[in-house]
């Protein structure tokens, strides 16, 4: 089994998105002391294109959890583009899933899980799974799926 995180990704065999530009005035990624901080992203597509849908309407919740996946992969190429190599991040400390969802629908964990199980392979199960809230809203874009990290970074 590969050792970094950049290496597992390799194993992963996992095609990363292009890194989206800001949405509006904020940072893409930013670092504070030993911490790592991802603004929202979304889910892109490798053609830079956003995946959109809404969970319990035109997504099932399988559907849901493979964008939240993606979102993971858009991640990962906007801390490799903005702030460099993933073998600097020392563990996933929290992660915020929001899922465009209808009222009814109550999988939004279940959705978040698409996020947490890649970086835990990515990471690895120890240090890719941190402390994660899971909830339901309106998103931009008509998007199903927005994640927001902190990560810590090996000193």
């Amino acid at each position: 089994m590969a050792n970094t995180p950049s290496e597992r990704l390799k194993e992963l065999g996992v095609v990363l998105p292009p890194a989206p530009p800001p949405a509006g005035v904020y940072k893409p990624v930013l670092v504070v002391d030993d911490f790592l901080y991802v603004s929202g992203q979304g889910p892109m597509n490798t053609d830079g294109t956003l995946m959109i849908g809404r969970a319990g309407d035109d997504l099932d919740k399988d559907q849901a959890k493979l964008a939240a996946r993606q979102v993971g992969l858009t991640m990962l190429a906007t801390i490799t583009t903005h702030f460099g190599s993933l073998d600097r991040i020392k563990r996933v400390v929290k992660v915020l899933g929001m899922v465009n969802c209808t009222p009814e629908f109550g999988k939004q964990p279940y959705v978040i899980n698409g996020f947490s199980e890649l970086m835990a392979d990515v990471f690895g199960k120890e240090k890719g799974i941190g402390v994660r809230s899971a909830v339901g809203m309106m998103l931009p874009e008509g998007i199903p799926v927005e994640i927001e990290a902190m990560f810590q970074l090996k000193k």
